[in-house]
């Protein structure tokens, strides 16, 4: 990485000039081979591993030998409870008990290991590594997208980046009117950049954000050495890019390093929730993560400075044999790449100690929901992974904690049934207590419920002291006052605290019945993330939570008729459960949201102080193009010459060896543009497909645009 970026003088003259004389939408092509990786054989060409030290194994000790400790002690109590001869429903319990109380204990076992974290430094010395920024794309508010790329982009210039650092947009959107959208807006951009904004939008979808990416990897990864990768509403200040660019060049086996993003822009309540555990106990989880992972650490898909030979070399993802949704393209690929990268030699890190990383989050318990649907398909399609040839064991772990994070949920589901079960049963039923004639002395059943209630009590507080570590860890910082004082931050984990358990309960429900699709088969498809929603109506919260309504109120009638006394202990899960959507729809409000703010609750430093960066990104938004719905988004390209101009300087050239989908679809477009008595009658006669092989075809636009209108 000794060279900088080699630019035209037409490369570098930003973007002032505009329309058809505009710069080309895309620089010359730089090929890198990218091989698709096979997985059953051991990776090739990558450099010697690096081992890891003594302090990131006592970590791992900490993290995963105290969790063990921690699951042998509950299996232990469990067993002792139900005495020396536990029935079938009882060993069912423990079995469902044991991973159940693992799983809590991890929690706060990674916690623990954070305290190993490592003190991280950015070097001095000369840089002139070439980077680059990529956005990869899909059915977007792009005016959003956009101007977080453009504030990186004075930034960048700002701190001397600019000679060496480019922007690429990366779009698979099939959307026409967005597709329009997305060019004019772009278009602007490259005006407001004092960085070159590339722009490319592939012909067709195949392999999804993996295959974007690896798309522009073997057309233009030769010309840079580094790649910073942003999701559609998640940016990094300049200052944490260029430290994320020291830190890799003075490691030449450094492949990826992640940064833990803080969540901002949230509006709804839940948002804020989401929000305010990021801020408060995102950066102690990411430390104990980072401690435990040391050199092979995971890659969460965004928000990351990686290696561009690296990741050429290691992470071409293959198809998984099968059709979905196990088969396939690989849909967490981030997760995957991480491990390819780490089998192969590299290095991958978590630097939990750089703040200038944001991202976007859900505005709603639904937005949430149908996101964590293709994640848990993804994950679960990850058990097919774990025989990776050369993968290495934390890899292989992080494969596993993010399959289980998914499973917890019919899990537990199945430990409150089970429990149910049995507390019936034992109701129910009259014990035998002399079931030999012969018998002197009865047998009495065993059950001890003073036990069952400590390990309880172990697992909630297992459960919530990392809650509290972060919430006291706050208190010891700047944290605290720059979110309204130690009160405030106090009563806002407080909130967030019971707040959460309402809603893990709907979760649980919902991740269950995602599970048991995926596992019927149903694929999650590929449809865009909401990143700003609106306050469901009480029609759809009705929709969606009706049988959580009637699941909660029916325990509660059984429950207060035979066994009151579970109510204790059920009441969190099923007073959840009974207030879903007054929960749903209220936690949605952004009238809400602004209450809890005024009073002081959930707010993060980037809420009093907004970053520099996002401000100006806010104002750049507001100076864009604003998107346009509807037949009009097209129409206007044909009532303006300049924005037709404009359209087609941002289209890459066609290749001759068109996909054959593509080919017929702009033979019928054209067809049907020659034989249509006006503009309006050509678009109502063409399909989606056929529309968009005419907006990505200059000369079809053009036969277009002379219709009468």
């Amino acid at each position: 990485m000794t060279s900088a970026l080699d630019l035209t003088p037409t490369d570098r003259q930003g973007a002032a000039s505009t329309g058809a004389d505009a710069r080309p939408a895309v620089p010359p092509l730089a090929t890198l081979d990218m091989p698709v990786q096979d997985f059953a054989r051991p990776a090739q060409g990558g450099p010697e591993r690096v081992r890891n030290g003594l302090r990131v194994w006592m970590a791992r000790l900490i993290a995963f030998g105290g969790t063990a400790a921690l699951a042998v002690v509950g299996f232990s109590q469990m067993l002792a409870a139900f005495g020396a001869n536990p029935t079938p429903m009882q060993i069912a319990l423990l079995i469902l008990f044991v991973p159940t109380f693992a799983w809590v204990g991890f929690s706060f076992c990674g916690t623990l290991a954070g305290f190993l974290a490592p003190t991280l430094t950015t070097p001095e010395g000369p840089n002139d590594a070439r980077l680059v920024v990529v956005m990869p794309i899909y059915h977007e508010d792009v005016a959003v997208s956009t101007g977080l790329l453009v504030a990186l982009a004075r930034e960048l210039d700002a701190l001397g980046m600019g000679r060496r650092t480019e922007i690429f947009v990366l779009s698979d959107t099939r959307n026409p009117e967005i597709a329009v959208n997305e060019t004019l807006v772009i278009d602007a951009a490259r005006a407001l950049s004092p960085l070159p904004i590339w722009y490319r939008r592939r012909l067709t979808n195949e392999d999804r954000k993996s295959g974007n990416l690896a798309q522009f990897i073997r057309n233009w990864g030769g010309r840079y050495d580094q790649m910073v990768v942003l999701d559609a509403d998640s940016v990094m200040s300049g200052a944490t890019i260029q430290a994320l660019s020291a830190r890799m060049n003075a490691d030449p086996r450094m492949g990826l390093i992640q940064t833990m993003p803080m969540l901002v822009g949230g509006e709804t309540i839940f948002a804020r929730l989401t929000q305010f555990a990021g801020r408060v106990y995102g950066p102690m989880i990411a430390r104990g993560v980072a401690a435990w992972s040391g050199n092979t650490g995971n890659y969460w898909g965004h928000n990351a400075i990686i290696r561009v030979e690296a990741f050429a070399r290691a992470c071409g993802l293959p198809t998984l044999p099968g059709s979905p949704p196990f088969g396939g393209t690989i849909l967490s690929h981030d997760f995957v790449e991480a491990a390819a990268m780490c089998r192969a030699g590299w290095t991958v890190r978590l630097d939990h100690d750089l703040r200038g990383s944001f991202e976007g989050c859900p505005p709603t318990l639904l937005d949430m929901a149908a996101r964590e649907r293709r994640w848990a398909q993804g994950n679960l399609q990850h058990s097919r992974l774990l025989a990776i040839r050369g993968l290495r064991g934390v890899s292989r772990a992080h494969f596993i904690i993010g399959i289980m994070g998914f499973l917890m949920s019919p899990l537990w589901l199945a430990l409150i049934l089970v429990g149910l079960v049995l507390s019936a049963t034992v109701l129910l039923s009259t014990p035998e207590y002399f079931p030999n004639s012969y018998q002197l002395f009865p047998e009495w059943p065993v059950f001890d419920s003073r036990r069952m209630l400590w390990l309880f009590v172990g697992a909630m507080t297992l459960l919530l002291l990392p809650k509290f570590i972060a919430t006291f860890r706050a208190w010891l910082r700047p944290l605290a006052r720059q979110s309204g004082g130690r009160v405030r931050i106090f009563a806002s984990a407080l909130f967030e605290t019971i707040l959460s358990a309402l809603i893990a309960p709907v979760q649980m429900l919902v991740q269950t019945r995602q599970i048991f699709e995926i596992l019927s088969g149903r694929d999650s498809g590929w449809d865009a993330q909401t990143r700003a929603g609106s306050m469901p109506s009480w029609g759809v919260v009705a929709r969606h939570h009706w049988a959580h309504v009637v699941l909660g109120l029916g325990t509660l009638v059984v429950l207060a008729r035979f066994s009151p006394e579970q109510l204790i202990w059920l009441s969190p899960i099923l007073a959840g459960l009974i207030l879903s959507p007054l929960t749903s729809r209220l936690s949605a409000s952004p009238v809400f949201g602004r209450w809890a703010r005024l009073r002081g609750l959930l707010v993060t430093p980037e809420e009093r102080d907004p970053p520099v960066i996002l401000s100006e990104a806010a104002a750049i938004t507001r100076s864009l193009p604003q998107p346009v719905t509807g037949p009009a988004a097209l129409m206007r390209l044909a009532e303006d010459p300049d924005l037709l101009a404009r359209h087609s300087a941002l289209l890459a050239p066609l290749p001759d060896d068109l996909p054959r989908a593509l080919r017929l679809d702009r033979v019928t477009a054209g067809a049907k543009i020659d034989h249509a008595a006006s503009r309006g009658q050509a678009l109502r006669d063409l399909d989606p497909a056929e529309t968009d092989a005419m907006l990505l075809d200059a000369a079809l636009l053009t036969r277009w645009s002379r219709l009468p209108a």
